[in-house]
């Protein structure tokens, strides 16, 4: 039987602008912190830093209010699946104006587009991010107008920093034109959405199967195991596969443009604006500490490799072993007010190429194999994850103080609890400004050194 899910009070790993000298995706450096697990529309959180300017820039970006509106809407354009409707900027607004207004330059609010392309008579994969601006206001430059092959089919996926994202059309019946799924009856996933994602999936998965086009291999880290997915028990939290790993510039005005060299060199002194995702979280911080790296393809607008949501899906689902992570029925972003929903967890589900339920692990299984395997990758790997830096600054001081937090937090969110089972971090300590800085495993003593200098 179903029982009622409940968000209790969380501790919120938000995104922060920092920078660090791990090489990431494009051959540059991780500018941007990743959150997790993010606030859900549920109770009081525990907010992170709003906005950090890296030490090494004066890059800034616009301040945000003491209460910023975090139910926001995002416009799409007209034939988004498109090559002009991918170059055409998405505008966010309000959901309620009466909440007060969204600006896409505030870090607390900021929402993202990312486009995932497949060429059916090639295998050619391909990335899009098509850029989001304020409602009213224009690009600080133009996006790029990508080439898109003949029969080219393109998935679009969606990522927010705040509560809840609602997709609206340009015009009547274009989300369902689009394919896109934005919850189920109204009630919303939060922060994450798509378009297009099964007919997205079904063509690649076709192309695999005819080999038009192979799936690389996660590889093994340097602890000698495998290099984790986004359907690793090693690294999924209380809602896997969720927000993207788009990138967008902010000028001080508060206009914003696609992370290209073009639009830097128009706007020098540019904020980085990055979603706080799960992808982010392994391909920018957990692979490099571990030696492995992400897989990428073309970038439409750069023309530089580019990671993206559907790429790490379509490895996991190709290369991930058992037991394979797939959304849970006890997900937040698949929960309705009712409680849990088959039919909101299948549409996720869909969205992200996995097979619909009974396949994979009921609540309390999922619990289970995330605190044992986690547990035991975290152990294993502590002085390689400490000496690692945190995506969120403002909530931990490294990489391993803030997975263990991460899981922490997740055992509570997907209320483990119930099952009889124990979180199996115990304790946390924090210093006086709140950061997490070391915690106990239950059932022995202090985690190594959490100091990458310790």
């Amino acid at each position: 039987m179903s029982h009622r899910f409940l968000r209790p009070p969380r501790r919120r790993f938000r995104l922060t602008l920092i920078a660090t000298a791990v090489p990431l995706l494009l051959g540059g450096l991780v500018t941007a912190a990743i959150a997790a697990p993010g606030h859900h529309g549920g109770p009081t959180h525990r907010p992170g830093r709003t906005w950090t300017a890296s030490q090494s820039s004066s890059r800034s970006a616009s301040p945000s209010p003491a209460n910023p509106n975090p139910n926001c809407t995002l416009i799409l354009p007209p034939a988004p699946l498109t090559a002009r409707g991918l170059a055409t900027p998405y505008r966010l607004t309000a959901t309620s104006a009466a909440d007060g207004p969204c600006h896409e330059a505030d870090v607390a609010q900021s929402a993202f587009v990312q486009a995932t392309v497949y060429v059916p008579a090639t295998g050619a994969l391909a990335v899009y991010n098509p850029l989001v601006i304020d409602q009213g206001s224009a690009p600080a430059a133009a996006p790029v107008l990508p080439v898109l092959p003949a029969g080219a089919v393109v998935g679009i996926w969606f990522g927010y920093d705040a509560d809840n994202l609602t997709l609206r059309a340009s015009s009547p019946g274009g989300l369902a034109a689009a394919h896109c799924v934005n919850g189920l009856n109204g009630s919303l996933f939060t922060q994450y959405a798509y378009c297009d994602a099964g007919p997205f999936f079904a063509a690649v998965n076709r192309g695999i199967a005819a080999h038009k086009l192979a799936i690389p291999a996660l590889g093994t880290a340097v602890d000698g195991e495998p290099c984790p997915s986004t359907r690793d028990f090693s690294i999924v939290d209380q809602d896997q596969s969720d927000n993207v790993t788009t990138q967008y510039l902010a000028a001080a005005d508060g206009r914003t443009a696609q992370d290209t060299a073009a639009a830097a060199a128009r706007m020098p002194g540019a904020a980085v604006l990055s979603n706080p995702s799960d992808n982010a979280l392994v391909d920018g911080f957990v692979d490099p500490a571990l030696g492995c790296s992400p897989w990428q393809v073309t970038d439409l607008a750069t023309g530089r490799p580019g990671t993206a949501l559907a790429l790490d899906e379509l490895q996991a689902a190709a290369h991930q072993a058992a037991p394979a992570a797939l959304v849970p029925l006890n997900d937040p972003m698949t929960v309705t007010d009712n409680g849990e929903s088959t039919r909101k967890t299948n549409l996720y589900r869909l969205g992200v190429d996995q097979p619909a339920l009974p396949a994979g692990q009921p609540p309390k299984a999922y619990c289970q194999d995330m605190d044992r395997i986690q547990s035991a990758r975290l152990k294993l790997d502590s002085a390689r994850f400490a000496a690692a830096p945190s995506p969120d600054p403002g909530a931990a001081d490294n990489l391993l103080t803030f997975l263990a937090g991460r899981l922490q937090t997740s055992f509570v969110n997907l209320s483990c609890d119930v099952f009889g089972l124990h979180n199996p971090i115990s304790s946390e300590q924090t210093d006086g400004d709140g950061v997490l800085t070391s915690f106990t495993f239950a059932g022995a003593g202090p985690a190594p050194s959490t100091s990458p200098t310790g």
